[in-house]
C-alpha cells in the first residue's frame, strides 16, 4: 500500500536524516543486492518526488532547481535510489501538459497521497516498433507486451508504459499490482544495480480507458519530457561524483602510508594525492553548476509554455544536451581517476569504491551522447531544432 503524506512541503530535518540512513548502508546493499523498498517509500512519504507539485494542487510548488538540488544531495547519499524516482518525477512533470484540469489533479492527488510511478517504454527488440499492443475486446481494452529497463517499477504502485494501439502509439497507466502483471529484478548490468530496472510483462492486463493517452512524438510534451529525462540521469552522475568524493576522503584521511615507500607517510599530506582529491571535487562541483543551470533552463521553458509561449522548450532541451557533453565525461573519467590515490589496496571490494565509476558509467550509456552531440551540431551549423533526436541511416 502507499504511504501517506500530510505535509507537501519536504522538512528539511527529515530530509537530511533520510540521506543519512541512505548514505549508511548504500555500499553494503548494493554487494548484497538489497532492494532499498523501506526507505523509497519513506522518501515517498516525506514528500521528496512531489516537490514540483503545485500549490494550487496542493504541492509544496517547489522550483526545479530546488528539486534537481534535492535529487543531487540524495544520489550522494545513493545514487540507485535517487535514480529509481526517474520515472516519477517525469511523471508529475508531464501533468502540466494534461490538457484535461480533472485528469490533471486527480493524478497529483494521487501522488500527494503517496503513490509512486515507475516507468516501462523500452524494449530489446531488434527495430524501435512497439510490441506491447493494447487491443480492445468484448470485455474492455487488455494489454499484452514485455518491457525492458523498467527502472522503479518493481517500487511502484502505478506503472507508465506505452504501447500500440492499432496504428497509433499510446501512453498506459497501469497499477502495478492488477492481474497479469509482474515485474522481475532481472536487471545484469555491472552498475545501478538496485534500481528496478528489470523485466516487465503484462498478459491480458485489464486497462481503463480513461488510463490511456495518444503519444505524439512531436508535441510540445515530448521535447519538453526529453530534456527532463535527461537531466535526471545527470542529476544522479553529479551526485554519484559527490559520493565518490566522501568516499575518497574518508579512506585518504584512514590511511598511514601512500604507495611503495616504507614508514609513515600521510597520503593525505602527499602532493599528488591531493590534486587527485582535488580533481574529483572540482568535478563533482562544475557537474552540479551544471545540472542545476539546465535545471533553471527547464524551469523557464515550463513557465513560459504554461502562459501559451512553448519557443522556450526546443532550446531547453537542447541546453540538457549540451550539459550531457560535459557532465558525463568529467565524473566518469574523475571516478575512474580516483584509485590513484591509494595504490592496489583501493580497489579491495569491501571499500566498494569502484561502485562509484560502475554506477556512473552505467547512466552515461542511457540515450547515447553521441546522438546529442550531433544534434547540437546540426542546429549551430544549420539552425534545426530537432525534438526527438535519432541517429540518420
Amino acid at each position: 500500500m502507499p504511504a501517506t503524506t500530510n505535509d507537501p512541503t519536504m522538512d528539511e530535518k527529515t530530509f537530511e536524516d533520510l540521506l543519512a540512513r541512505v548514505r549508511a548502508g548504500a555500499a553494503q546493499r548494493e554487494r548484497d543486492r538489497e532492494l532499498p523498498t523501506a526507505l523509497v517509500r519513506e522518501l515517498a512519504a516525506a514528500g521528496f518526488p512531489n516537490a514540483h507539485v503545485p500549490a494550487s494542487a496542493g504541492g509544496e510548488g517547489a522550483d526545479l532547481e530546488t528539486l534537481f538540488d534535492r535529487l543531487i544531495r540524495l544520489a550522494r547519499a545513493d545514487a540507485n535510489v535517487a535514480h529509481v524516482f526517474r520515472g516519477h518525477l517525469a511523471f508529475v512533470e508531464k501533468q502540466y501538459f494534461e490538457p484535461d484540469p480533472a485528469v490533471r489533479e486527480a493524478w497529483w492527488a494521487r501522488v500527494l497521497a503517496g503513490d509512486l510511478v515507475g516507468n516501462a517504454v523500452s524494449e530489446a527488440s531488434a527495430t524501435s516498433d512497439l510490441s506491447t499492443v493494447l487491443r480492445e475486446t468484448d470485455a474492455g481494452l487488455r494489454l499484452d507486451g514485455r518491457k525492458f529497463y523498467t527502472t522503479g517499477s518493481i517500487y511502484a504502485d502505478w506503472i507508465d508504459t506505452s504501447a500500440a494501439f492499432g496504428d497509433v502509439s499510446v501512453q498506459v497507466f497501469v497499477p502495478t499490482r492488477a492481474p497479469g502483471v509482474e515485474v522481475v529484478d532481472d536487471w545484469k548490468g555491472f552498475g545501478q544495480r538496485l534500481t528496478g530496472s528489470g523485466t516487465t510483462t503484462f498478459t491480458d492486463v485489464a486497462v481503463e480507458p480513461g488510463h490511456v493517452r495518444t503519444i505524439d512524438p512531436d508535441d510540445d510534451l515530448q521535447t519538453y519530457a526529453l530534456g527532463f529525462f535527461q537531466n535526471v540521469l545527470l542529476a544522479v552522475v553529479a551526485g554519484i561524483g559527490f559520493a565518490a568524493l566522501d568516499d575518497t576522503v574518508e579512506y585518504v584521511r584512514g590511511r598511514r602510508r601512500i604507495f611503495g615507500y616504507a614508514g609513515e607517510a600521510l597520503p593525505r599530506e602527499h602532493h599528488l594525492v591531493q590534486a587527485e582529491v582535488g580533481a574529483l571535487s572540482s568535478a563533482a562541483s562544475a557537474a552540479r553548476a551544471i545540472v542545476l543551470q539546465a535545471a533553471r533552463t527547464l524551469d523557464a521553458a515550463l513557465h513560459a509554455h504554461l502562459r501559451g509561449d512553448s519557443s522556450l522548450l526546443a532550446g531547453a532541451q537542447l541546453e540538457v544536451y549540451r550539459a550531457q557533453q560535459v557532465v558525463l565525461p568529467l565524473v566518469v573519467d574523475a571516478t575512474a581517476r580516483l584509485f590513484e590515490v591509494g595504490g592496489a589496496s583501493a580497489v579491495d571490494v569491501d571499500l566498494g569504491l569502484d561502485r562509484h565509476w560502475r554506477n556512473a558509467r552505467t547512466i552515461a550509456t542511457h540515450n547515447p551522447a553521441i546522438h546529442r552531440r550531433r544534434a547540437i551540431g546540426d542546429f549551430e551549423l544549420n539552425g534545426t531544432t530537432t525534438r526527438r533526436y535519432l541517429p540518420a541511416g
